[in-house]
């Protein structure tokens, strides 16, 4: 069976090489962009919100390390069909499980596999660097 930090470098190494999401959408409603200047990670989020207030497509471009690259990866599928609050919600959980203060469970789906980079600092920047870019979004409307 596979250890946590084998199945956290296996995904990872996946949304790296193959990122979902990674586009610029037609129409956003909402977009931010996020800068990391102690490593150079950047990112451009966009998100287009329906009538009913969820979130109906994630997109994002950047450039940066592979932490950065797959922790935006995987917060683009984890937002489909959230409403806003519940959007901020998750990013709040993601924030306090990289920053010790919280334990994975399943609300955290497979972000969770990220739990172990509470031990490194600089990482934890790079992991949420693209959450911040998210909260950024949902404050600004176009």
């Amino acid at each position: 069976m596979a250890t946590m930090d084998e199945l956290y470098q296996s995904v990872i190494i996946e949304h790296d090489r193959s990122p979902r999401n990674f586009r610029r959408l037609e129409a956003p409603t909402h977009q931010a962009d996020g800068r990391n200047p102690l490593c150079g990670d950047e990112v451009h989020l966009e998100l287009r919100v329906d009538e009913e207030g969820r979130i109906a497509e994630v997109g994002f471009q950047g450039r940066g390390c592979a932490v950065s690259k797959a922790s935006a990866s995987m917060m683009t599928t984890a937002l489909g069909g959230r409403t806003l609050p519940e959007a901020l919600e998750l990013a709040d959980r993601f924030q306090a499980l990289l920053t010790g203060k919280r334990e994975a469970d399943a609300s955290l789906g497979k972000l969770k596999v990220f739990q172990g980079l509470a031990a490194y600092p600089m990482r934890v920047k790079c992991a949420t660097m693209p959450w911040h870019a998210l909260r950024e979004a949902l404050r600004i409307e176009l």
